[in-house]
Parts: C-alpha cells; structure tokens; sequence
C-alpha cells in the first residue's frame, strides 16, 4: 500500500473540539458554503458518510471506519475511481491549539503511482488547508 501525507497544520483550536467537529461529518453543515465549488461540489452527508464532486475527478464517497477519540478519524471510499483509505490524524499543542495531518493509503501500481502521486499530494494539501481553516 503506498501513502501519501499532508504536510503538519497547525490548528488554533484544541484537539478535542477539533475532533468533536469533525467525527461527525453531520457537522460539516456549517462549512458546507465556505468551499469553493470549483473544488468540490454537491457535497452531502450524515454522520458516518459523506459524498461530493470533485471537478474532473468526479463523485467520491467516504465513510468513517474507526474513531480513535480525539486522535485519529479513519475513513474508506465506499464510491470513488480509485479505492482508498483516509486518516486524520489530531495531536495537541497546547490546550488551545493542535496539530492535522492527513495521510491517504491507496493500493496503486507502480506505473500509476508514478502519474497520480503529485496530483494526489496537490489534493491532500488542499484537503488539509481546507480543514485548517474551520471555525471549530
């Protein structure tokens, strides 16, 4: 299995409400406007699930597998053009902030690795700025 991680972001909230936030995808509603929609689209989800459009990617589907409380949130595609799994993973750096990172593990041939690996770290950094930014 090959992995691709985020660079270390730093969070200006504690780990706890960081978690809390988003172990629940359910309360993603709240930032659901803030994404541009040239970089993700018709974004939908419930507790576990959450499924949207990523321009020409197209539609990805990721449901939490495991929940390791206030450290990591693992998620697995249930749809996407390429299987694989997601962790974020939350560390603390004082008791109002923490530190992100997310790491993508995907079973990729070696000649394919080659072409979609700086996409996929391209994706992942977005991704990770992304959740950077969140009001939690």
């Amino acid at each position: 299995m090959s992995k691709v991680e985020s660079n270390v972001k730093v969070v200006p909230f504690s780990q706890e409400r960081v978690y809390n936030k988003l172990s629940d995808l359910s309360n993603l509603e709240s930032v659901k406007n803030e994404i541009p929609a040239d970089k993700i689209q018709n974004m939908n989800f419930d507790q576990d699930t959450l499924t949207f459009n990523v321009p020409p990617v197209g539609e990805i589907t990721l449901k939490i597998i495991e929940r390791e409380p206030c450290k990591c949130i693992k998620f697995e595609t249930i749809r996407s053009p390429m299987p694989f799994n997601l962790w974020i993973q939350i560390a603390p750096v004082s008791e109002e902030e923490c530190k992100m990172r997310l790491t993508v593990g995907a079973d990729i041939n070696p000649f394919m690795k080659g072409m979609i690996r700086k996409p996929l770290q391209d994706g992942l950094e977005k991704m990770a700025g992304m959740l950077a930014m969140i009001r939690y």
